[in-house]
């Protein structure tokens, strides 16, 4: 497996567009490619103003509910109504979802979205929605309009599911129709990615190491014969991203920065996640601040349709902890293109472009925990190996 680490303080050299390597079957150093120790990042300078560390009073209901969606990966189908409390956390939700409010162009492209919705609802399931919510009010204000108390919330929740759908469809659809390579693709989501890490350690979150990484095709291949799912769409941490925290007490801040950021709660994968690290219910408890927002939390969790068992990977030790989620992350193709948004290229399916990512995070008692003993990596790939021997030559003793 391709691997890459950057230790605390280190930033990958940027790669000019169009220099787009396939990633190293080694484990590589970003800071230095001979192996040495990394130098330490260097003293602030005098009169810097000191990073604000991250405080629970940050934190919003709108936050937790993401964070929540992000642990327990739910479908936001199922959602009731959103939490957006102010214009700022919904568009700061639509840029992580790769739509610029500023831009004529993008919120011209949320308002066709909610164009066809409207018409699917109509035309297809006979509802009839309220003028306001077809037309009435700026396509963007429909997450308010959801998030608040009102005859209107429904009708808005249901056209905006249907948006989303319509979104994510057109996106899967724009990356078949791309002169783009997966290898130029993924290489997109690693910059991406690494910039949103040196932001969050901009922002105070303690984020020990960051490693990522891609699978190559003989760690593919064992995975498919190991699964029962012989699919190759099955296998979602092909682009896998690791970070290990200071502590544990950083985890909520580092999961609330990323879905401010980078992570969109509405495209986590569906049943995927895993959760043995961090006890939710308990970190809010812990915190006045927090513990306010309980209550509307226990309700996205009577019709969240998120209960089910946790997903557990077979081949992990008996003591393995992580918490581990996929996403299809959005990611803009137009700048990489080098074309504007109104090229005909993007007239029908926008531009933005959909890739499944992995994401584990633990903190950095755990992860050394992790390696040791049944709970190792190595243990894991044995007892992988030794799946795949077993399916491969079932029936071998019969037949000689």
């Amino acid at each position: 497996m391709g691997r890459s680490v950057i230790p605390v303080g280190e930033a990958p050299a940027s790669d000019p567009v169009g220099s787009l390597p396939s990633a190293s079957p080694e484990l590589v150093s970003i800071s230095d490619p001979a192996g040495r120790a990394p130098p330490r990042p260097p003293a602030p300078a005098a009169g810097a103003p000191a990073v604000r560390r991250p405080r629970n009073e940050d934190i919003s209901l709108a936050d937790l509910a993401a964070i929540r969606n992000v642990l327990r990966s739910g479908s936001v189908i199922d959602w009731h109504h959103l939490y957006f409390a102010g214009r700022d956390e919904v568009d700061r939700f639509l840029r992580v979802n790769e739509f610029d409010p500023r831009n004529e162009l993008d919120m011209a492209r949320l308002e066709d979205l909610r164009e066809s919705a409207v018409e699917y609802c109509e035309r297809h399931l006979a509802f009839k929605i309220p003028v306001e919510v077809e037309d009435g009010i700026p396509a963007r204000d429909l997450f308010l309009v959801a998030s608040q108390k009102s005859r209107r919330r429904a009708y808005a929740c249901v056209v905006l599911k249907v948006m989303h759908v319509l979104h994510h469809l057109a996106g899967r659809e724009l990356l078949t129709k791309l002169p783009v390579s997966g290898d130029q693709i993924f290489h997109l989501v690693e910059d991406k990615v690494l910039r949103t890490v040196e932001e969050l350690r901009g922002a105070g979150c303690g984020i020990a190491e960051f490693q990522w990484s891609r699978k190559h095709a003989d760690s593919l291949i064992t995975k498919l014969l190991a699964k029962r799912e012989t699919i190759a769409a099955d296998v979602y941490d092909q682009l896998r991203f690791r970070m290990i925290t200071a502590s544990e007490d950083q985890i909520l801040f580092v999961l609330r920065e990323l879905t401010q950021r980078l992570i969109p709660f509405n495209y986590v994968i569906p049943g995927q996640s895993q959760n043995n690290v961090l006890n939710f219910r308990a970190a809010l408890e812990s915190s006045t601040t927090l513990a306010r927002f309980l209550p509307d939390l226990q309700e996205l969790a009577a019709v969240a349709a998120d209960r089910k068992a946790p997903v557990q990977n077979e081949f992990s030790g008996p003591g393995y902890r992580v918490i581990n989620f996929v996403a299809d992350l959005p990611v803009r193709i137009d700048k990489f293109l080098c074309r504007t948004p109104d090229d005909p290229l993007f007239a029908e399916h926008g531009t933005v472009v959909f890739v499944l990512t992995e994401f584990q995070i633990v903190d950095a008692r755990t992860a050394e925990a992790n390696e040791q003993g049944e709970n190792s990596h190595d243990r894991y790939k044995e007892r992988q190996a030794a799946r795949v021997k077993a399916r491969l030559l079932h029936g071998l003793k019969d037949d000689g």
